[in-house]
């Protein structure tokens, strides 16, 4: 059976390399995103051979959900053995992050063996960097429009450094205080989330960009690579009293880190209708589909 613990900052050379062993796209499939959103689902990581495994042991009806292993090696073997320990823990095995082509793989290596579901809140944003750099053509002339308004400020941005932390800590901190009860686990595992990223920001080779206006921080934005063609965008924060200020910070970090990247994954929607709406705004390539699979 397999091991779970809690992710640690020296396990970033192991994960990486099984992650870079299998590219995948999904958001899921970074270790700064795994480190620093562990409190959202109560994940705990564990290691088979050379496969690297994350669970989430926090759902509405108490099953772990695992994730599509990243890694190399017998894939029907890894899959056997997080069967075995979902098994032991009197759970079925359920697999979440999974997209069309290993879903492919799994109906072949065991057919008839699960039910799919999907859930359109956590499909992800797949956009052309070169287009959120550029905002090319007519499709875009919102967002050139709403990037004139933003130019109207007095705004100045920069590549985050460590004289920044205190500041945006502290500005996504009065968002969390305007916006959460002090209950909701979602609220409280986002603001987790950010100290976590500003805490091993180097650690984690992160990139970062911050607004000010009137030398007080007025957005960020934190990513970092997901794969050899895609730039992951993790948090994105702005005081939306700004005219453009959205657009602003979405199309100077484009600018600033996702050359040489071919893909900027921008995550999920959560279902949110208004998110959503913003994501869409932007043109996505496509929606990376991902499916969870329950063995019978």
């Amino acid at each position: 059976m397999l091991e779970f613990r809690d992710i640690d900052i020296t396990d970033k050379k192991r994960i990486t390399a099984a992650l870079n062993e299998s590219q995948f796209m999904g958001c899921e499939y970074s270790f700064s995103n795994n480190m620093a959103w562990k409190r959202l689902g109560d994940s705990k990581i564990s290691f088979f051979k050379e496969f690297y495994i994350c669970c989430s042991f926090r759902s509405e009806d108490g099953i772990p959900k695992f994730f599509f292993p990243s890694g190399k090696g017998s894939c029907s073997e890894v899959i056997a053995e997080m069967k075995k320990t979902a098994e032991g823990l009197g759970k079925p095995l359920r697999i979440a992050g999974i997209t069309e082509s290993s879903l492919d793989m799994l109906s072949d290596l065991f057919p008839d063996s699960f039910d799919v579901s999907t859930d359109e809140g956590d499909w992800d944003y797949i956009y052309a960097s070169k287009d959120l750099r550029e905002l090319p053509g007519r499709r875009y002339h919102s967002k050139r429009n709403h990037l004139a308004r933003f130019g109207e400020l007095d705004a100045s941005f920069s590549v985050i450094t460590e004289k920044d932390f205190d500041d945006c800590i502290t500005f996504s901190a009065v968002e969390y205080n305007e916006k959460a009860d002090g209950q909701d686990h979602s609220f409280i595992a986002e603001q987790y989330a950010i100290n976590t990223y500003f805490n091993y920001y180097n650690e984690l080779d992160l990139s970062g960009g911050v607004i000010r206006i009137g030398g007080k921080v007025a957005a960020f934005s934190i990513g970092d690579r997901l794969n050899d063609s895609t730039f992951c965008v993790h948090i994105e924060k702005a005081d939306k009293s700004y005219n453009g200020i959205y657009t602003g910070i979405n199309n100077l970090s484009a600018k600033a880190f996702t050359e040489g990247f071919e893909y900027t994954n921008r995550e999920e929607d959560l279902g949110l209708e208004g998110l959503r709406k913003a994501k869409q705004s932007y043109h996505p390539l496509f929606l990376l589909k991902k499916y969870t699979v329950t063995f019978k």
